[in-house]
């Protein structure tokens, strides 16, 4: 999750907030890849969930990474909850439930992603190792309760957590027993944002039956191929879901601002104090209808802050975000971002998938986001499993990637990132199918086995 901004300026009106996502675009040759991935921290002596405090905690993980990479301390009340590149580049912070979360740099190619994941892993791996911890790749905490999670020390978090059981019934899930991966991509301008962000809608669920990697939750196997897109469904759908509206005549910044303005805020941030504005939306705020703040307008920091308190299968802000993907191992880290550059990077293979999309009601739409958390791949549109449509989906992806012609130290492009989804598309096996084998085969129902085959 991104540092929350305490930026200043005065707000005026609406056209400042739509000037703001406007202020996003760049030209393609400065288009850039970030990628976000979390990871469960757990303790190998007991496998359980590792808290802030103490010598092995949480707290401890990030002053031994702090000292190892140099990077700056981002602190709240005297604790320490992130760290980041006073280079400029990326940063790591903590989720609700202690996941490990890296934001990656923006940075030119997945080689360089690829390299970037890999360093990071390797120094909290070795960290990790010295406490008797490690890390766990998986979408969803596969054993752990709800009342089991430790709590992280972020004012934010305190709020939102008494906030969610208000909108939804899976909010806390969410927030303490997930795990995603993202990728943060850019846009040239509003055209070509309004092509990417409906491609992107339209695909999550293509990209959630890949990347399918929860099937367990509370200590055994439910049915479900990935139970972090299902508790999405009952999160709170106000700022959350496929936001529909994207498909309709007209969508740009100005309609996505105006959604944004009417959606209620979390917190407003002054100085080190986060103010509990549940119940308010932006709009109450810039009508100087805040009870807390009376009379007070918001400004840009206040906007920023909201906007990354929306949770939209692809969520606008100066770039756009990926985010169906289940939490997973370092090559569906690297695979992640290797679809979507793909697919929406080559003007050719974007114009492809929009007309791939094409296929697709509004009703196609709503059936995979629906279907797809159970069923994954084999979840069926029309007379098409997903799992066919996948395959499209990966080809074009390749041809992307093809065409982008950026070379590695040892490879001629990026097309080799793709290689874990080229074979679940094609053997119609996501990681969540191979899980659920060994679970109901070899392990004989022993989740114990997870934390090997799932640790970094």
């Amino acid at each position: 999750m991104a540092r929350d901004t305490l930026d200043e300026t005065p707000i005026e009106g609406r056209d400042e907030l739509v000037e703001h996502l406007r202020k996003g675009e760049k030209p393609a040759d400065q288009f850039r890849i970030g990628t976000e991935h979390e990871k469960f921290p757990f303790r190998f002596a007991d496998l359980s969930p590792v808290p802030y405090e103490g010598p092995d905690g949480i707290g401890a993980i990030l002053s031994e990474l702090q000292a190892l990479s140099g990077w700056d301390v981002i602190a709240e009340r005297g604790n320490v909850i992130g760290l980041a590149d006073p280079a400029g580049g990326g940063a790591i912070s903590l989720e609700p439930g202690g996941q490990f979360e890296l934001s990656g740099a923006p940075l030119e190619t997945l080689h360089q992603t690829c390299v970037e994941a890999n360093g990071h892993l390797a120094q909290v791996r070795e960290i990790a190792k010295s406490l008797g911890l490690g890390f766990l790749g998986l979408g969803v905490a596969p054993t752990w309760s709800r009342d089991e999670m430790p709590i992280m020390p972020k004012q934010r978090y305190g709020i939102m957590t008494r906030y969610m059981p208000k909108v939804g019934t899976r909010g806390l899930d969410m927030m303490y027993r997930t795990t995603t991966i993202q990728v943060n991509l850019d846009f040239s301008d509003e055209a070509d944002m309004v092509r990417k962000m409906r491609v992107g809608l339209a695909l999550q669920p293509i990209a959630t039956a890949l990347f399918a990697n929860s099937p367990f939750i509370d200590g055994k196997a439910n049915g479900l191929r990935s139970n972090r897109a299902a508790i999405w469904h009952d999160v709170d759908l106000a700022r959350s879901g496929p936001i529909p509206f994207a498909f309709e005549d007209g969508f740009g910044y100005e309609r996505y601002t105006d959604w944004a303005i009417d959606v209620p805020m979390y917190f407003v941030k002054r100085g080190d104090e986060y103010i509990d504005a549940t119940g308010f939306t932006f709009g109450d705020f810039m009508a100087g209808r805040f009870a807390p703040l009376p009379g007070e307008r918001p400004n840009m920091g206040d906007w920023v802050n909201h906007l990354s308190t929306l949770f939209p299968e692809v969520r606008l802000k100066r770039f756009l975000e990926m985010r169906g993907a289940d939490g997973g191992p370092w090559n569906r880290i690297c695979a992640l971002p290797a679809l979507w550059v793909g697919l929406l990077y080559d003007t050719g293979v974007l114009a492809q998938a929009e007309a791939l999309i094409g296929e697709f009601s509004a009703e196609d739409r709503r059936h995979m986001w629906l279907t797809v958390p159970k069923e994954g791949l084999s979840a069926t549109v029309g007379n098409r499993t997903v799992a066919a449509i996948a395959r499209d989906v990966v080809a074009l992806a390749s041809e992307g990637l093809k065409r982008r012609a950026k070379p590695g130290s040892d490879a001629p492009d990026e097309r080799g990132f793709l290689t874990p989804l080229e074979d679940a598309a094609h053997s119609g096996r996501s990681p969540a199918d191979e899980l659920i084998a060994a679970y109901n085969g070899p392990w004989k129902g022993d989740l114990t086995k997870v934390f090997e085959t799932n640790a970094f």
